[in-house]
């Protein structure tokens, strides 16, 4: 596989020089994994199995005598059948290995779900105890202001004292202004009597005023009456 590396103050990226391209990797290891080989040197195990069971194979249908042979060979071929079996067996066990360790991390991995279902749960509810924290502390706040003013107001025994005197003052200048309010009303009630009889006074007045009027013109009248009666009388002296 093609791998870079990022120079420094530039942000460029730089391919490696590999002896080999990806493609050239890909098919490389899948030859690898079949054929068991995992270096680059030497002959494959599975052909050299093969080497060997075609060797003993090769001898046993040889007419000769040749047991000897054929049993050395055949020591051979399962030594080598020994020897790649091995391999397998590792491979089985590193296979059984990764099968436990998948099935470990996906138990962890539903564990770590679920403590990230829980730890999101306990977040909504740290948030929800945050503001009722904040609210609390709020109150508390204005519980503290309060008893600050409190604090600086004068005692409940003077403040008690200051209510029982304002109330009696209040209660003298109740009954001052009811004892007023009964004088206002006698006051009234006189000057209206008052106006009345200046009224009828007036009247009376005004009716002897008129009378008295009338008497002296009456007196004049009859004055003037008899001063002209006895001019009369005179002139009649006069002619006799």
């Amino acid at each position: 596989m093609l791998k870079g590396r990022k120079i420094s103050g530039r942000g460029e990226t730089v391919a490696a020089n590999y002896a080999f391209g990806p493609l050239e990797d890909d098919v490389i290891i899948k030859h690898r994994l079949l054929t068991r080989t995992t270096t680059t040197r030497g002959e494959p195990p599975l052909k050299k199995l093969q080497k060997k069971f075609a060797s003993f194979v090769s001898e046993i249908e040889k007419d000769e005598d040749n047991y000897n042979d054929c049993v050395k060979l055949s020591k051979a071929f399962l030594q080598e059948l020994s020897t790649f079996e091995i391999p397998l067996l590792k491979s089985k066990a590193v296979i059984d290995a990764n099968v436990r360790e998948k099935e470990n991390f996906n138990e962890l991995k539903d564990d770590i779900n679920r403590q990230i279902l829980q730890a999101q749960d306990d977040i909504e509810d740290l948030k929800k105890q945050l503001e009722e924290s904040k609210i609390e502390r709020h109150h508390k706040e204005e519980c503290e202001a309060i008893r600050k003013l409190i604090a600086t107001e004068p005692p409940r025994s003077l403040m008690q004292k200051v209510i029982t005197d304002l109330e009696k003052e209040i209660a003298s200048l109740e009954a001052e202004n009811t004892a007023s309010s009964r004088l206002l009303e006698l006051r009234k009630k006189q000057f209206t009597l008052l106006l009345h009889v200046v009224d009828e006074l007036q009247n009376t007045i005004e009716e002897d005023e008129k009378n008295l009027i009338e008497e002296m013109r009456a007196a004049t009248e009859e004055q003037k009456n008899g001063m002209e009666d006895a001019s009369g009388a005179s002139e009649a002296m006069v002619v006799d």
